[in-house]
């Protein structure tokens, strides 16, 4: 197309008539490289290690002590009260809701030729502990579900700004011109803080995250993708000439980011009826497959996931569930056996599966929720340990990395002897976006976005890459 752009050509179909202008306009949607559209492929400030990222949250906040951050000298102080001083250091909601410590009733071995230690409540998991970097030093700032997915998603825990996702869409471009550049896979349902998680805020409209829910009851997983009341070449005429007027209403408005929006929105839809059917279908993957993941909803979010990063997705995000189920503030034991049972064998297929298909040293994958929980017991009246929880925790949890860039088979930073605190190098969650942007190239004090006069940044004036855990 070089010189002549889309553009051009549609402003040369004026002169054609409606009639067969709205049917060549059909094909150059169907057909062209788009070169005008806003997610076109670019390129970063240096060169990257990681092209895309799946991000396995765990929505309402796992336990660290009982997953992937072994204290075993919690066992000496397993059932005593909470030392006074160590209280004081603790936020002010969470100091009247902890008292007697509890140590991690599951067992921790060592794996891999790394011995990185991983708890007995992720053994496929830990069939890849080579892969796995671990910080186990995070910290965020709001002990609470909603600031701490903002935070984690976006940056900030109460403002409104654009999340990772789309900031990467916003820097990097797509791969796919068929599907959406920036897919959020859930189950059923919404988390907390719901669409706010995968907001484009300021940044463009065409940057926010598509939210699917692939165990939708009911109904279609993506909603009036296909049509049964029109066929398809008289769809196809219908979008030409529908688009082909949205182009001269938008030449007479230029730089209107909003219509531009829409205009490839509408675009992308039409686009998305052959290759989102395709791409969504996991029946279409071999039986082998199909069983390493689990016939599971969160199996099969995880081999979507692997399925839309092969196609050109460059941020997918998998909820585990609706709401937030790792919020054990009681029956930890059967809930988070339950959850890891849920999530052990989807996502170690899912390394496995990247590793086999040469994906992974370009992907970054980033296991994780929005805080960590205590070392104490929430709820000490009760005498059955089934029964017992933990409260929220920010300052001390657990995030790992595998593949895009960092190492595999070890641990960063360290919490203290009561987990409630970083002994050793803290990273923040403004730290751990400043690396994963490095991993994808850019360095995140100049992937920036000018509004309402101020130049902003996913990491606001914070953070620092982590270039330790850097391969």
């Amino acid at each position: 197309m070089n010189e002549f752009s889309l553009t051009s050509r549609r402003e040369a179909l004026q002169r054609l008539g409606f009639g067969f202008g709205a049917l060549a306009a059909s094909d150059l949607l169907a057909n062209s490289t788009a070169l005008d559209s806003p997610l076109v492929p670019r390129q970063p400030h240096f060169p990257a290690k990681a092209k895309r990222v799946i991000h396995l949250f765990m929505n309402g906040g796992p336990s660290q002590i009982d997953s992937f951050d072994p204290k075993p000298s919690l066992h000496k102080l397993d059932g005593k009260e909470l030392p006074e001083s160590i209280k004081k250091t603790l936020q002010p909601t969470q100091r009247n809701r902890v008292g007697t410590v509890w140590a991690s009733p599951f067992s921790f071995s060592k794996h891999g030729e790394s011995g990185l230690e991983i708890s007995e409540l992720y053994p496929h998991v830990a069939k890849h502990a080579d892969k796995l970097c671990v910080i186990r030093s995070m910290q965020s700032e709001i002990a609470n579900h909603s600031p701490g997915l903002l935070m984690m998603n976006c940056g900030h825990p109460v403002l409104a700004r654009p999340s990772i996702g789309s900031w990467v869409l916003y820097g990097l471009g797509t791969e796919s011109e068929d599907l959406p550049g920036y897919v959020v896979l859930m189950p059923s349902g919404m988390p907390t803080a719901q669409s706010r998680n995968w907001t484009s805020s300021f940044l463009p409209g065409v940057y926010q995250g598509t939210h699917i829910e692939t165990n939708a009851k009911g109904g279609e997983m993506i909603p009036h993708l296909t049509r049964s009341d029109i066929r398809t070449g008289t769809q196809r005429n219908q979008l030409g000439l529908t688009q082909f007027l949205n182009q001269r209403h938008k030449n007479n408005r230029p730089g209107d980011e909003r219509l531009d929006s829409r205009i490839h929105s509408m675009e992308l839809a039409f686009r998305m009826q052959g290759a989102a059917t395709d791409a969504f279908d996991v029946t279409k993957e071999p039986e082998a497959v199909q069983e390493a993941y689990g016939k599971t909803p969160v199996g099969r979010n995880l081999l979507m996931a692997r399925r839309l990063a092969e196609r050109g997705v460059r941020y997918i995000q998998c909820y585990h569930g609706a709401g937030q189920p790792w919020d054990s503030h009681s029956g930890l034991l059967p809930r988070h056996r339950k959850l890891a049972e849920e999530s052990d064998q989807p996502i170690a297929a899912l390394l496995q599966d990247l590793e086999e298909r040469g994906m992974l040293e370009d992907t970054l994958v980033v296991w994780g929720g929005e805080m960590g929980r205590t070392s104490t017991i929430q709820k000490t009246g009760q005498k059955d340990p089934e029964r017992w929880g933990r409260d929220h925790h920010v300052d001390g949890f657990t995030v790992w990395m595998a593949g895009g860039g960092v190492k595999g088979g070890m641990s960063y930073g360290e919490t203290d002897d009561f987990a409630l605190s970083v002994a050793s190098n803290p990273v923040h969650v403004h730290d751990l976006h400043a690396t994963m942007l490095h991993l994808l190239g850019f360095d995140h004090e100049r992937l920036t976005y000018r509004y309402s006069g101020r130049d902003f940044r996913l990491t606001d004036v914070h953070g620092s890459v982590v270039r330790d855990i850097l391969a």
